[in-house]
């Protein structure tokens, strides 16, 4: 089990809850209440900073219902924050982009995360054929 220090910037979001067995992403809150026009974008607040483990940084992407319920989209698609982001005015937010108009409230699950340990140190070896002739193709699944 891994330790992350966690501050909370509001007091009126629910308190992060890993459920085991569930699902390995935890959900995050709106800290608050936003109102965005078409084609509007703003940084929506998550409350919260956290203090990673060394070594780990975290995926942040938008809940399946997200585009569904608030008509918002992730506008970097997948955030990544690092463990060098840890003080307590690195508050997580989450940059939406409005396509229709909506309303967003404090305590709306409107994202999530995971955490993930950094990739290793990797060397490429170039070579003129991979041997591994089996797919066609982008696209394909290799049958025919």
């Amino acid at each position: 089990m891994k330790n992350i220090k966690i501050k909370y910037i509001s007091d009126e979001i629910e308190k992060l809850k890993y459920i085991d067995g569930k699902s390995d992403w935890i959900d995050l809150r709106a800290a608050e209440n936003v109102e965005l026009k078409k084609g509007e974008f703003k940084l929506i607040s998550l409350g919260v900073a956290m203090e990673l483990p060394k070594g780990y940084e975290a995926l942040l992407v938008p809940r399946s219902s997200t585009f569904k319920n608030f008509g918002v989209i992730q506008t970097n698609h997948c955030g990544v924050i690092d463990e060098s982001y840890c003080s307590n005015d690195d508050v997580w937010k989450f940059p939406a982009l409005a396509v229709r108009d909506t309303e967003i409230r404090v305590n709306d699950r409107i994202c999530q995360f995971r955490i993930i340990e950094h990739q290793p140190t990797i060397q490429f070896d170039e070579v003129d054929d991979l041997g591994n002739n089996i797919r066609g193709g982008f696209g394909s699944t290799g049958t025919k």
